[in-house]
């Protein structure tokens, strides 16, 4: 009996020694949660943007609900009761703060919120606006005050497949919106009296001029153009003419001769072209020799090699091209002083690469034994909310980030134009907007609209303090979207739809002289939504 018990007691505590040896997990079975707990319920976000993240434990998978454009949410690994997400938030451009708060949701549990505030940028006083000089430019500025383009028509011209045999011939009536709106002396009346100054006829030439070596200009179009000039005289506004369409944009035809992109790369070319803007604009200005200075004669418009200074050739050395229109507006000064009569004094404009007013830069201003050069830009930005297909509803620093480009607001006005008025205006040399403007917005649309009166109001306000005459863009186009830029009817003078509107706010920004209005208040009225 003894021994039977002595073996079942060695059997046992053979056993019991080898359970000891057994791998044991030590980790607890997590016990499921009752309740969502964060790791942090609120978040200052720092203004130029960052990356943060949140532990989150919960009895199932959190789902987070409630992200604004200007977050994105990184979903993470569920495991145990517990995730670890982060959030991506953007830099906050507007000068308003901003705020969002998310729902933190799982099943068997009530919902949390976590916050994020994040600053907007910090705003800087603005510099002290400058006071108008007595110099030319500054009379310049107020001779020229708020003028206006007649656009889109005598620069229309028959190009693409419908053309026909007519491809490359300007014409009056083919861009406007009826096909055959020609300009009249109740057109300029009209403009006059609904406030402009001054006006720029856009003109484009091509197959109207002749074959070397004379390149003559058709008669027919030249006395055209000159008939409407006189309406612009006769109804008491300042004119500017040009040469328009005639630059290639990087196009394959045999009409846009004022070539910039090849011409850079070929000198026998580029002899050429000056051959003949020698000829084009000996024979404009001999027929305008005797208008007296309510005439200003325009070199180009918008020459660029297509890319807007974006391709990879401009980029790569961006005075190639550049110093080519140097030379090209240099041709065009000393053509025009060489005719004589009120040529030999009148004002003369000339502008930069594609007209962009930061690329003056790589300008240089023609020399001019009168001393009368002026500089001509235009201004669009941001050209996505201005003319681009986005159609961004807002502009301005009260505009919310998701509705409105990512840049161009209000002290970029400021830095663009001031640089202009330190560098030319109070250096005696004028500057002008040939063109600006805004796509129309449906009045309906209450938010777009308000938005785009402030557009208008401040550009001109600002071009007004800065001491740049300004001419706003005017297609004739008779709706709201993209492209559409009409005010006045080109044929009746008349205001198209609401556009009485439009043009006063501009009216308003440009003549008011009250102490109490200036770019600071024009700035302090944003709207806000």
């Amino acid at each position: 009996m003894m021994k039977k018990y002595l073996t079942l007691l060695a059997v046992t505590l053979s056993a019991v020694a080898c359970g000891e040896d057994d791998p044991v997990d030590p980790t607890p079975t997590p016990v499921a949660p009752t309740s969502i707990t964060l790791s942090k319920s609120s978040f200052e976000i720092a203004q130029a943007g960052e990356t943060v993240s949140l532990d989150i434990t919960a009895p199932a998978r959190p789902q987070v609900t409630g992200m604004p454009s200007w977050m994105t949410y990184r979903d993470g690994t569920y495991k145990d009761y517990k995730m670890t997400v982060s959030f991506v938030v953007t830099a906050n451009d507007t000068y308003e703060s901003r705020t969002a708060s998310l729902s933190v949701a799982a099943a068997g549990a009530s919902a949390q919120t976590v916050t994020f505030t994040q600053p907007g940028k910090e705003y800087t006083p603005t510099p002290v606006d400058p006071s108008p000089q007595d110099n030319d430019a500054w009379k310049m500025a107020a001779t020229l005050g708020l003028g206006w383009n007649l656009g889109n028509q005598f620069d229309g011209y028959f190009n693409g497949s419908w053309a026909g045999d007519k491809e490359g011939y300007p014409d009056e009536g083919v861009w406007q919106p009826d096909g055959a709106k020609l300009a009249t002396q109740a057109t300029f009346d009209g403009v006059k009296a609904a406030g402009f100054t001054s006006v720029r006829i856009p003109v484009s030439w091509l197959k109207m001029i002749g074959p070397a070596p004379d390149y003559k200009i058709d008669e027919t179009w030249m006395n055209r153009v000159f008939e409407v000039v006189e309406y612009a005289h006769n109804a008491g506004l300042h004119v500017i003419v040009n040469t328009h369409h005639d630059e290639n944009h990087g196009v394959d035809n045999d009409y846009q001769w004022l070539d910039i992109k090849n011409a850079a790369n070929n000198a026998a070319l580029n002899e050429q072209i000056k051959a003949e803007i020698k000829a084009v604009w000996t024979q404009i200005a001999t027929k305008f020799k005797d208008c007296d200075d309510w005439l200003i004669l325009e070199s180009f418009n918008e020459l660029n090699d297509g890319g807007w200074g974006w391709s990879d050739a401009f980029r790569a050395n961006p005075t190639k091209q550049c110093n080519i229109l140097n030379e090209w507006n240099q041709v065009f000064v000393d053509a025009v002083r060489a005719t004589g009569g009120k040529n030999a004094t009148r004002w003369l404009g000339v502008p930069t690469y594609a007209a962009n007013p930061e690329y003056e830069k790589y300008f240089t201003m023609p020399e001019d034994p009168a001393g009368k050069a002026m500089l001509a830009v235009h201004f669009y930005d941001p050209s996505d909310y201005t003319i681009g297909e986005a159609q961004y509803s807002d502009w301005g620093h009260t505009g919310a980030s998701d509705k409105k480009a990512a840049y161009g607001d209000e002290d970029h006005v400021r830095s663009v134009f001031g640089n202009l008025c330190t560098k030319y205006v109070e250096k005696n040399v004028p500057v002008y907007l040939g063109e600006f403007g805004c796509s129309m917005r449906a009045q309906s649309d209450i938010r777009a609209w308000k938005f785009f009166l402030y557009y208008l109001e401040y550009i001109v306000k600002a071009a007004k303090t800065y001491g740049l005459p300004c001419f706003l863009w005017d297609n004739g186009a008779m709706g709201s979207g993209q492209e559409q830029h009409g005010y006045i009817n080109h044929g009746t003078g008349a205001y198209i739809g609401n556009s009485k509107v439009p043009i006063d706010v501009m009216k308003k920004a440009w003549f008011t002289e009250a102490e109490g209005y200036t770019l600071e208040t024009v700035y302090n009225s944003a709207p806000k939504f």
